[in-house]
């Protein structure tokens, strides 16, 4: 038995594809297999698996169980919720390893997996080894046994321990994802006044695309907030590992913001601490986190990246631009963002401000949103050394933690290569728009030394 995975679908950070096109039950069954192995060969012998709301899911879950079961490990089904509820599964259950089944944040057509060894993500290499394995058929034989564990009152339960967070009314949108379920658990037990939008699991998501980052999403949130006067709103992505927030005026609070937001009350109980935002952040973020006592740390775009950044330098929390938020202080390290809004709500108190004042008080910056153009694979990573090398016979004060980011009198912009997709990623920002402006002319300069345009931008 061996087995041929579609390359699209084994990405760096999970395996992801258009179910019936790039990704199949055939292709779960693989995955269960190659999975299993690894596990059973690191010396484990039982696996956790979730799944998320999608109409392909429970034929997706049922394979992969399948495959698992024959490479003789044992499998415990917890069954529908929020990427991070299966997180917390795998690090508080009796298993070895977890996988959740998901789409993430992308359209209803897609699915896939993410998974967890030993605590531990588990991505790149490890992941194209799964594929090498199933293509010769390297598998453990056996016969695993199936329980199912209802974890969702444990994990909301941990989500509240130790709560001390005053009493706010608060929209919450989940969008038809996963998060639903918990969300409608988790705010019964919250104080305050909670009102709940599409907690209804639909893996049509019939009212707007899962995905809080893109302001357009935000619309239903904003009209809530405003005609309730609520003090602000969150919402989450399509598997509740991502969250967005409004404030009472129905301003975006961005990722950046939001970490900018939780640094504050965990900096005063560990003045210091280092705090970990990737490159795609707002200088006025870093500039924060010194300023109360933190040592701010860029690195790289991409969880597993960051997951193990934190491990190495002790830093008790972190977050991305896209709205991965990670507590490592008085948590787990993964990124989950139904935790993320309690220890919002819990910040907001501690800082003894409502969200809007919080919000108005940040530096004004105009910035573009996340750029993103084609370019061929073979010269992604090519068009920024060339970019680089430029930069630096120009004496340009540059960033390389990940791709380019140039630091200049009017602020900063910055060019990455994808990690998953054949596209480079711009960003800038700066005091005003003829500055900003400017930055877009270098970028623009640099991107037509290499022989490419920034062409017309159309959604991700």
């Amino acid at each position: 038995m061996t087995h041929r995975f579609d390359p699209s679908s084994l990405r760096e950070y999970d395996i992801r594809g258009i179910v019936g096109k790039t990704l199949s039950t055939d292709d779960a069954r693989a995955i269960g297999r190659s999975f299993g192995t690894v596990v059973r060969r690191a010396g484990g012998t039982r696996v956790a698996v979730g799944r998320d709301g999608r109409t392909s899911s429970l034929d997706m879950e049922a394979a992969l169980v399948d495959g698992l079961l024959a490479s003789g490990v044992d499998v415990v089904r917890t069954g529908l919720g929020p990427t991070p509820q299966l997180y917390y599964a795998e690090a508080e259950l009796e298993v070895d390893a977890g996988i959740q089944i998901t789409g993430s944040h992308n359209p209803a057509e897609y699915n896939g997996f993410k998974m967890v060894l030993q605590r531990r993500p588990f991505f790149g290499e490890d992941i194209q080894k799964l594929g090498r394995m199933a293509a010769d058929g390297d598998w453990e034989e056996g016969e695993g046994a199936v329980t199912d564990a209802d974890i969702q009152d444990d994990y909301v339960g941990r989500l509240l321990a130790g709560y001390a967070g005053g009493a706010y009314r608060i929209g919450w949108d989940a969008g038809n994802g996963a998060a639903g379920p918990v969300i409608e658990k988790l705010t019964k037990l919250l104080p305050g006044e909670h009102h709940l939008l599409f907690t209804d699991v639909d893996g049509n998501f019939p009212n707007h695309h899962p995905d809080p980052t893109e302001e357009k999403n935000l619309a239903d949130l904003k009209t809530l907030v405003a005609e309730k006067k609520l003090d602000f709103g969150v919402a989450f992505d399509g598997d509740g590992d991502r969250i967005g927030a409004i404030d009472g005026e129905g301003r975006v609070i961005w990722g950046d913001q939001i970490l900018s937001i939780l640094a504050e009350p965990v900096l005063k109980e560990l003045p210091g601490a280092t705090i970990i935002a990737d490159v795609k952040a707002s200088q006025a973020l870093y500039d924060r986190i010194a300023e109360l006592g933190g040592t701010p740390l860029m690195w790289k775009t991409g969880h597993s990246l960051i997951k193990t950044k934190m491990k190495e330098t002790g830093s008790p929390l972190a977050g991305e631009m896209s709205g991965h938020i990670f507590f490592a202080h008085d948590f787990y390290g993964f990124d989950d963002a139904q935790y993320a809004a309690v220890r919002l709500i819990r910040a907001v108190h501690m800082i003894g401000k409502s969200m809007t004042e919080i919000k108005s008080a940040m530096p004004v910056m105009v910035n573009t949103p996340e750029m993103r153009f084609q370019v061929d694979e073979s010269r992604k990573f090519a068009v920024i050394d060339e970019v680089l090398d430029r930069l630096e016979t120009a004496g340009a004060d540059v960033n390389r933690t990940d791709g380019a980011r140039v630091n200049t009198p009017d602020g900063w912009w910055l060019l990455r290569a994808s990690n998953t997709q054949d596209v480079l990623v711009a960003r800038a920002e700066a005091k005003d728009q003829a500055a900003l402006d400017r930055l877009l002319g270098q970028i623009d300069a640099q991107l037509a030394a290499s022989g490419l345009v920034r062409g017309p931008q159309a959604g991700h």
